[in-house]
C-alpha cells in the first residue's frame, strides 16, 4: 500500500537584510529557532517522535559547522537520539530537504521528518586556498563564500562561471524582458508582501527572533527587506549592478539575506502523534538541469516534471510560489509557462522578503500551503532556480479540497 507524505506545519524566522537585524546571530542559532518554532506550534508532538531531521544549507564553511542540521537539533534541545543530516543544493537546499524527507516517508523509513534550511549570508566567511607548501612567498587572496562561484576550477568553460547577475543580464538580452517590466514586477513584490504582513497572513508562519548574547540583544519580528513605500520612480533611478548598460539593479533582484525555515512532514498515520491533521499532501516532485549560465530558467522544466508526477496540468494549478532570485528570471519562467502572473507570489516574493539561500525552499512550501488553505485552491507549485544550472519543484495538494 502506497504511503503519502504530508505537510503538518511550517514556520520560519523573519528574513533579515545583509548586515541587518540578524547579523549578530549564528546560522546554527537561526536554525535552532526555526526548529523550536515549528515544534512549539505543535505542542502535542513529542520531540522524541521525530525520526529524522534533513536540513538545507548552501554555505557550510563557517559557523554552519558542516552539518548545521545536527548542530541545530542539539541547540534546539531535541533528544540526542534524533539524527540529522545537511544537504546542499545551493538555493534549492531546503526544498531538496523536503523532497528527500517526503521520499523517506513514502518508502516507510520514517513516520515524521523535520525539514528546513538556514543561511546567514552576513556571516558567511572569507576563505583562503590552502598552499601546497608551508610559508609561500607570494600573496594569497581571501575569497567570499557569501554568494556565487569561488575558487573556480580552470577546466570549467568561462561562459558557465560568470556571475549570477551577468548570467541573467544575458538572459534578459536573449528574451527581451525590459528594465521597466522588471521594475514593475519588483514593485508588485514589495506591495504584495507589505499587504500580506499588514493583513496578518504571516503571523502564524513567522516566529519572532530574540537572542541575548555577548554581542547584545538581537530582536527581529518582520522581514526587513519589505518596502511599503517603494515606488516605480525610485526603482527606475537605481543604477545597473552588473553591466553599465544593463537592466538588473539592487531593486529588481533579491537581496542578500539571513534567515531559517522549517517544515514538518509526516505520513497520514503521523496525525495521531502530531495532534492535528495535515495541511497539504506532497503530490509531485521534479528536478531538472541545464547549462549553468541559464540557471534562471531551471524552474521551467522542473515544474513541468512535478506536474506530470502529480498527474495534473497547469490548468489545475491555483497558486504558485516562485523564488524571485531576479525579476528577469521570474518573468522568464512565467512567460515560458504561459500562466497568469496574478497567481504567482500573491503574498510577495524574495525581491521584497529576501533570499537566504538555504532557507528559501522551506519558506516557499510554508507560504504555499497556507495560501492553498486560505484560497481553497486544490493544487499549488513551489519552485526555484538554482545556481550552476538546476531547478526544483514540488506540487502540493490542499487536503481540505480532497476530503469527501
Amino acid at each position: 500500500m502506497a504511503v503519502d507524505a504530508f505537510v503538518y506545519g511550517a514556520v520560519r524566522t523573519p528574513f533579515g537584510r545583509h548586515g541587518g537585524g540578524l547579523a549578530n546571530v549564528r546560522p546554527d542559532d537561526l536554525a535552532a529557532a526555526a526548529i523550536r518554532g515549528v515544534l512549539d506550534a505543535l505542542p502535542s508532538l513529542s520531540d522524541s517522535a521525530i525520526d529524522e531531521v534533513i536540513w538545507g544549507n548552501a554555505n557550510g564553511a563557517g559557523e554552519d559547522n558542516r552539518n548545521v542540521g545536527r548542530m541545530a537539533v542539539l541547540l534546539a534541545g531535541l533528544p540526542t537520539s534524533v539524527p540529522a543530516t545537511t544537504v546542499n543544493r545551493l538555493c534549492g537546499s531546503s526544498l531538496d530537504a523536503a523532497m528527500i524527507g517526503s521520499r523517506t516517508i513514502e518508502t516507510g523509513d520514517a513516520c515524521i521528518v523535520l525539514t528546513g534550511g538556514v543561511e546567514s549570508m552576513t556571516r558567511a566567511p572569507w576563505v583562503l586556498p590552502k598552499p601546497s607548501r608551508a610559508f609561500p612567498a607570494g600573496d594569497m587572496n581571501a575569497v567570499s563564500t557569501t554568494l556565487g562561484w569561488r575558487l573556480v576550477n580552470p577546466a570549467m568553460p568561462s561562459e558557465w562561471t560568470v556571475s549570477l547577475g551577468e548570467a541573467n543580464e544575458a538572459l534578459q538580452v536573449e528574451l527581451g524582458i525590459s528594465r521597466g517590466r522588471q521594475d514593475e514586477y519588483a514593485l508588485r513584490s514589495h506591495r504584495l508582501a507589505s499587504k500580506a504582513w499588514e493583513e496578518g497572513f504571516y503571523d502564524s508562519l513567522v516566529v519572532g527572533f530574540e537572542d541575548s548574547s555577548t554581542l547584545g540583544l538581537t530582536t527581529a519580528s518582520r522581514d526587513e527587506g519589505v518596502r511599503a513605500d517603494a515606488t516605480l520612480v525610485q526603482l527606475s533611478t537605481l543604477k545597473p549592478s552588473f553591466r553599465k548598460d544593463g537592466t538588473i539593479t539592487a531593486g529588481n533582484a533579491s537581496p542578500l539575506s539571513d534567515g531559517a525555515s522549517s517544515v514538518l512532514l509526516g505520513s497520514e498515520a503521523a496525525a495521531d502523534l502530531v495532534g492535528c491533521g495535515p495541511l497539504a499532501r506532497i503530490a509531485g516532485r521534479g528536478a531538472s538541469a541545464l547549462d549553468p549560465h541559464r540557471f534562471g530558467l531551471g524552474p521551467v522544466e522542473a515544474t513541468n516534471r512535478a506536474l506530470a508526477s502529480a498527474g495534473i496540468t497547469w490548468s489545475d494549478v491555483g497558486a504558485v510560489e516562485l523564488n524571485e532570485a531576479f525579476a528577469v528570471q521570474s518573468l522568464a519562467c512565467i512567460d515560458e509557462w504561459k500562466i497568469d502572473e496574478h497567481m504567482v507570489n500573491a503574498k510577495g516574493g524574495a525581491i521584497a522578503i529576501g533570499h537566504p539561500l538555504g532557507a528559501s525552499g522551506g519558506r516557499l512550501l510554508g507560504t504555499l500551503a497556507k495560501r492553498l488553505i486560505d484560497s481553497h485552491e486544490r493544487w499549488g507549485v513551489a519552485t526555484l532556480c538554482i545556481g550552476v544550472g538546476q531547478g526544483l519543484s514540488v506540487v502540493l495538494e490542499n487536503v481540505e479540497t480532497n476530503r469527501p
